[in-house]
C-alpha cells in the first residue's frame, strides 16, 4: 500500500466558474467531498454510504475532473488495486462572480440599515478578497488582512445607539490619525496601497439546534 497523501494546506478552495459550481452542487457529490477530507477510495465511500460502487465512482470521477478531488495513493484490496482520493481543499466557497450581472450591488440598495444592504456589501467584500488574492498569487505573494470578531449583547435601543455613536467616532479618529488620504485634492489616488474597512454589526442568530431559553428550561 502506498503512503496516503494528505490534503493540501489550503483552507478554502474558491469555485469561480458556473461549470465548476455545477460539478460541485449535487447532494451526493457534496457528501463524497466531505468524506474525502481523509483519503478514501470510491469503494470505501460506497460501502459507507450503502450505495453501488459504480454510482459512487461516476461522481468521484466527475469531482476529480473538476479539480475537487486529487489522487492520494493506491491500496491493494484482495487481488485489486484501488485508487484513493482526497479533497483538494479543506472547504470550498462559491465566488460572487458566478452570478455575473444578477449578483448583488450594495450601491443599488437605498436602505443602508437593512439586512439586504449588509448582505450585498458582504458579497462585495468577498469579491474584493478573491480578486486581490488572485492578483497576489500571480505574483507569488499573499495579501495581508485584519479581522476582528466579537459577540456581545445590548440591553435595549438606547444602549445600541450610544454604542454606534461611540464606535463611529472612535473609528473616524483612528483612520484620521493612522492612515493617509485615499484621494489627493486633484482626485488622483493617494500614496501607498489602498485598503477598505467594512464594519458590520447584526443580530446573531440562535446556534443551530439550540432552542429558546424557555425551551431549554423545560
Amino acid at each position: 500500500m502506498e503512503a496516503p497523501v494528505r490534503p493540501d494546506e489550503i483552507d478554502l478552495g474558491r469555485v469561480s466558474t458556473p461549470g465548476r459550481a455545477a460539478a460541485l452542487l449535487h447532494p451526493l457529490r457534496l457528501r463524497l467531498l466531505a468524506m474525502a477530507r481523509e483519503p478514501s477510495s470510491a469503494s470505501e465511500m460506497a460501502r459507507r454510504l450503502g450505495l453501488p460502487r459504480q454510482r459512487v465512482n461516476y461522481h468521484v470521477r466527475a469531482l476529480e475532473r473538476a479539480g475537487f478531488l486529487k489522487a492520494a495513493g493506491r491500496q491493494r484490496k484482495r487481488n485489486m488495486i484501488e485508487q484513493r482520493y482526497v479533497a483538494s481543499a479543506h472547504a470550498f466557497v462559491l465566488s460572487p462572480r458566478i452570478l455575473g450581472p444578477v449578483g448583488p450591488d450594495w450601491r443599488a440598495i437605498a436602505d443602508t440599515a437593512s439586512a439586504d444592504y449588509l448582505q450585498a456589501l458582504a458579497e462585495q467584500v468577498r469579491d474584493d478578497l478573491e480578486r486581490a488574492s488572485d492578483e497576489a498569487a500571480a505574483q507569488g505573494k499573499k495579501i495581508s488582512t485584519l479581522s476582528i470578531k466579537s459577540q456581545f449583547r445590548f440591553d435595549g435601543p438606547d444602549q445600541r445607539t450610544r454604542f454606534a455613536e461611540a464606535l463611529r467616532e472612535a473609528i473616524v479618529a483612528v483612520i484620521a490619525r493612522h492612515t493617509s488620504p485615499n484621494l489627493r485634492e486633484s482626485g488622483r489616488p493617494g500614496r501607498g496601497q489602498a485598503f477598505r474597512l467594512v464594519l458590520a454589526c447584526y443580530p446573531a442568530p440562535p446556534a443551530e439546534g439550540a432552542g429558546t431559553a424557555e425551551e431549554g428550561g423545560r
